[in-house]
């Protein structure tokens, strides 16, 4: 598949995350494909998942644009979104089309530059797209000067500079689209149609949408809490 035809694909449609952590009720790869041949059959535009054997079996099930990710935490540093170079050839590997990784400023393992990580892959895999999780407008500025084909506003409110932000925020998506001369992808904190629309109308590109549709513990709680509130 072209870069131009997955951007295509993903674009003004809706892509589901299908994720899970070890220890997390739904975490397992015949969940995660079940989430996402849910997801396809619901109109899914693309799936972002995480974990090479995860992207795999996914790709074999669903014919759909795949962003994948490798989450991996290491001491003493706060980027776990495919934060290598082995990572993300990992990924790739695995039949992502997209290559989603951190693209904040902060210090990676092995001591390596987003801008080497993403040079690197457009040299070794030339058809696939990198795109740069970010928190912030000027992270997003400096994902795009590294070489990043697509930003996404993913970090926002789950870094130091973001953390107060915990709800959607479009003004961000906004700024990104005004800014930048690379596709916008809206992630993080989207929950309902509103925000959906809401993040089209700031002028993203495609939206990402994951714990709304795949985490029906926290689904739950939400309704459980609006009881308690009365």
């Amino acid at each position: 598949m072209s870069q131009n035809n997955v951007l295509e694909k993903i674009k003004g449609g809706l892509i589901v995350s299908c994720q899970a952590r070890k220890g997390w009720p739904m975490y397992g790869t015949e969940i995660m494909v079940a989430f996402a041949k849910a997801a396809k059959q619901g109109g899914a535009c693309g799936i972002r998942a995480t974990e090479p054997q995860n992207i795999q079996a996914i790709k074999k099930a669903v014919d759909l644009p795949m962003i994948g990710i490798f989450k991996q935490w290491y001491n003493d540093y706060e980027v776990y979104i495919t934060p290598t170079y082995e990572s993300a050839a990992a990924v790739i590997e695995a039949g992502a089309d997209i290559v989603a990784m951190d693209g904040t400023q902060r210090k990676r393992p092995q001591d390596e530059a987003l801008e080497t990580i993403i040079e690197r892959i457009h040299k070794g895999y030339p058809k696939i797209l990198v795109m740069a999780d970010c928190d912030h407008l000027e992270n997003g500025k400096y994902a795009q000067e590294c070489g990043a084909d697509i930003v996404s506003t993913t970090m926002a409110g789950y870094t130091e500079a973001t953390n107060e932000q915990q709800s959607f925020n479009p003004d961000l998506v906004k700024k990104l689209k005004e800014n930048l001369s690379i596709p916008i992808i809206a992630e993080g904190h989207i929950s309902n149609i509103e925000e959906l629309h809401a993040a089209y109308q700031s002028g993203a590109d495609s939206v990402v949408i994951g714990s709304a549709i795949t985490r029906p513990e926290i689904i739950t709680k939400k309704l459980v809490d609006s009881l308690l509130e009365e």
